[in-house]
């Protein structure tokens, strides 16, 4: 026998030994002190690090993580539904990660079998403070700053804004992570591995077998009882063993609690111009529970403390953070006062389980969550089974393969933007921000701010058309907040009454000019009423109008009114009231010298924004028979003000006053077209409009930053083309979705999320059109892509006038219709060129046909 032969005879030997020891579970290997994992490099080439287990690590933070398990999936069977998102392994970073959020609290779970990492959001966690940062060299200058932009001289009226205008400091503080809880486990060595996300209970699970063991493990974020609650189990006896720990890049430390709990307490480092502190304090706290086994702590060399816990066959882990954050309503009557001692809130989260169960806790959850979710069902028609069993991350490699997500990928997109904004704003807590309420870093991307020129705005679209207006309310909440440091703003830069927001703001309702010159734009405010205005439109509640929005409303238009000045002769909009300085976001334009510059007077945005906020106050005026007078003035500021323009060099909607070429014309912002999306100005029923703002959106092109798209897919849907509004729609799912799902501008931001979700609603329901009446027509599928035109349904959408609406369709045509009015009045339905208008009561329900005939 040569030497190759008992060469080859000893590697047979050892696989079949090998794969007898993998069918008995019998491992040779004793993974409990494994401490290498192979991984591969942005070279391509393997290399061997030391990977500590996750309670002892000591690493810089990062959104990178390691788990020391390795992988097996051989399900045959795995249930899928239209609402999961699943995984065959756990997350390797952040943006892989499962969110989890209660519209307090947020959690990203990572899903890691021997080394699992949750990262922790609370929502008031912001850096900074209140503080008057308004220049009041800006009113002064003013008047210069107009002139010179009057006679062109663009840029010398930027530098002086520059030097006279911008908020003192010139920028915000951002909102931080809260910490995180890592743990670590002796299964080094999962089959049958998945993690899931169900978006109809907002509960996440990860299942596995280790060593012939099945552990199931569930996460989710409870708001009535704000905590992150995790749960182990094991199918064998006295087999869940973990060692946990909380960390925090900064600002904090870790002590024990009792005998089954840690504590992380820290405050913000920040300092005030005197020396004095004046960041917030912030605590989180999670609690161990055990069926069997034992609880012990352990302390590692750097005298962090170490939750240890040993042969149990259940393990519940809750979780809560809270800050000493004054709160907006506080905030908004003057008072800045540090709240109560953010460690007592945990502990009286914590106490106030004490007579739960598990599974009382878990069934509150569900019910609270699916009071919301469950209004809406969507369902675009089947997908192949070789699709549907598809894990999420590979049917996005799918559409980036093909070209074009699958419409179960779609459908599921849409309701996990309807989760997101649930699980991110709830009444009582804080507006989602450009992350919701997830982020891992102490300065994330932009401050995680909240951004007024687009991206904030946009996270609300999706709340009344699909069926959550409740999670509206955080940012009417922030709008008080923000109305007496506005007003501050408005008197000391510009010399005005009313109250003004300008590009973004923060927690501690920062109005003044920020960043650089892109922040002189005082249209913040104007823009955030329309959502007021909206509210009404969909619930129909006059009181709320009344007494919440109309104020609000009025102030801001307020401001507008004593901002517009009268263009000069020789001007291009001369005799008619415009802003100056104007800015559109956030693009710039070529002068005739050749020189590029932001400022000029009267944008189209500006134009479009002031022409919405006057109009829907003279409606609420007389809506509310009040302020004749107030509406007096609206109306004689309103005909004064420009309309817009169509270039005659390009038959596109014109950005600026002058047609100037844009330095970027495939630009993200497609700010001109306000009057198009969010606004009702330019409709299908403005054809010379329309025809403009057409070849507008082709000439912006049809690729851009996540949320860029979700506004352009909003806007080919206002123009009912809904095959190119599925282009669009397949290139934000294809290149700009992250594996989670979350939005990448890049990097993550969630409002092409929010602006997404509410895109696809109205490619199947529209209401924005008015009648000479000034009530609303409802459009059944007015932009339905062909792609997704076979079969499907749509259940729970919200319509303006106060209506819900069910669609059914087939091979691209309504088969029926359900609409519901909440309130009773006139019903205007349209389907195709078929219109019918009926008289409806308070809480009626009709059927239709594909003619519009009365069912039952």
């Amino acid at each position: 026998m040569t030497k190759n032969s008992i060469k080859y005879i000893l590697i047979l030997t050892g696989l079949t030994l090998l794969f007898i020891c993998h069918i008995f579970k019998i491992y040779a290997i004793d993974y409990s002190n494994f401490s290498e994992y192979k991984y591969l490099t942005s070279n391509n080439t393997t290399e061997k690090i030391r990977v500590d287990k996750a309670s002892e690590r000591n690493t810089p933070f990062d959104n990178k993580w390691f788990d020391r398990a390795e992988f097996h999936f051989n399900h045959k069977v795995f249930t899928i539904n239209k609402n999961l998102l699943w995984y065959k392994e756990s997350a390797n970073v952040w943006e892989e990660a499962i969110p989890l959020g209660n519209g307090r609290l947020g959690a990203m779970v990572f899903g890691g079998v021997a080394d699992e990492r949750i990262q922790l959001n609370e929502n008031t966690l912001w850096d900074g403070y209140p503080l008057d940062p308004n220049n009041p060299e800006g009113s002064k200058a003013l008047p210069e700053i107009q002139r010179m932009l009057f006679e062109n001289k663009n840029n010398e009226a930027v530098s002086l804004a520059e030097k006279t205008m911008m908020g003192i400091p010139k920028g915000i503080r951002p909102y931080q992570s809260l910490g995180e809880l890592w743990f670590d486990t002796p299964e080094l060595y999962a089959e049958n591995y998945t993690r899931c996300l169900d978006l109809s209970t907002a509960i996440s699970k990860v299942t596995y077998s280790s060593n012939g063991v099945n552990y199931t493990r569930e996460y989710f974020a409870s708001a009535p009882d704000n905590v992150v609650v995790i749960r182990i189990t094991s199918d064998q006896n006295n087999k869940v063993n973990l060692s946990l720990t909380l960390k925090r890049e900064q600002d904090a430390i870790v002590e024990k609690l009792g005998e089954d709990g840690l504590i992380l307490k820290g405050r913000i480092s920040t300092k005030d111009n005197e020396g004095n502190s004046r960041g917030l304090s912030f605590a989180a706290q999670v609690k161990a529970t055990v069926s069997s086994g034992s609880i012990r702590f352990k302390e590692l060399i750097d005298n962090k403390p170490v939750l240890v816990i040993e042969n149990s066959d259940t393990v519940t882990l809750y979780i809560t953070g809270a800050t000493n954050y004054p709160g907006m309503e506080n905030l908004a009557k003057g008072i800045i006062e540090f709240s109560e001692d953010p460690v007592k809130k945990c502990s009286k989260t914590i106490s106030g389980l004490q007579n739960k169960s598990y599974e009382q806790i878990r069934t509150d959850h569900i019910v609270d969550y699916k009071q919301y979710f469950e209004r809406v069902d969507l369902d675009l028609g089947e997908v192949g089974k070789e699709i549907e069993i598809l894990p999420t991350d590979e049917r996005l490699l799918l559409a980036r393969e093909t070209g074009t997500p699958d419409a179960g990928l779609i459908a599921t997109y849409f309701q996990f933007g309807r989760y997101l904004l649930i699980s991110s704003s709830r009444p009582g807590g804080m507006p989602a921000n450009l992350q919701g309420l997830w982020a891992w870093q102490m300065n994330p991307p932009w401050n995680s701010d909240f951004h007024t020129n687009i991206n904030f705005q946009m996270n609300y679209w999706p709340a009344e058309v699909t069926n959550i207006p409740e999670m509206h309310l955080p940012l009417f909440d922030l709008m008080d907040m923000l109305i007496k440091p506005g007003e501050r703003s408005a008197k000391i830069i510009y010399g005005a009454e009313g109250w003004v927001v300008h590009h973004l703001t923060d927690a501690w309702g920062f109005t003044a000019p920020a960043d650089g010159p892109q922040g002189i734009w005082p249209m913040g405010a104007a823009w955030l009423t329309r959502h007021l205005w909206e509210h009404y439109c969909f619930t129909g509640d006059k009181e709320f109008l009344a007494n919440r929005a109309w104020p609000v409303m009025k102030g801001a238009a307020r401001f507008i009114i004593d901002f517009l000045v009268e263009a000069p002769l020789g001007t291009a909009y001369e005799g008619k009231l415009v802003t100056n300085p104007s800015y559109s976001p956030e693009n710039a334009f070529i002068l005739p010298n050749g020189e590029h510059s932001v400022f000029t007077y009267g944008s189209t945005m500006d134009i479009q924004i002031i022409n919405d906020l006057l109009t829907n106050c003279i409606k609420t005026s007389l809506i509310l028979d009040r302020d004749k007078d107030f509406r007096k003035v609206c109306e004689e500021t309103l005909s004064r003000i420009p309309k817009t323009r169509i270039s005659k060099k390009t038959g596109r909607i014109m950005e600026w006053a002058e047609d100037y070429e844009e330095v970027e014309p495939l630009h993200r912002h497609t700010s001109h077209l306000f009057g198009l999306h969010p606004g009702n100005q330019i409709t299908i029923n403005t054809p010379e409009y329309a025809d403009a703002a057409r070849k507008t959106l082709v000439a912006r092109g049809d690729d851009g930053t996540g949320w860029g798209l979700a506004w352009k897919i909003n806007m080919w849907t206002r123009l009912h083309d809904g095959d190119h509004a599925f282009k669009l729609l397949s290139v934000l799912l294809r290149d700009k979705t992250l594996p989670n799902l979350f939005d990448d501008h890049p990097p993550f931001q969630i409002d092409g999320n929010f602006g997404a979700t509410a895109a696809i609603a109205e490619m199947l329901l529209q209401s924005h059109f008015e009648n000479e009446n000034g009530e609303f027509e409802i459009h059944l599928l007015p932009a339905l892509p062909a792609a997704l035109s076979k079969s499907g349904y749509i259940k729970g959408l919200r319509a303006r006038g106060g209506f819900e609406v069910d669609i059914e369709w087939k091979n691209g045509s309504l088969t029926k219709a359900t609409v519901h009015s909440i309130y009773g009045g006139n019903l205007h339905l349209k389907n195709s060129d078929l219109m019918i208008t009926r008289k409806m009561c308070k809480n009626e329900i009709i059927t239709f046909n594909s003619e519009l005939q009365q069912i039952y």
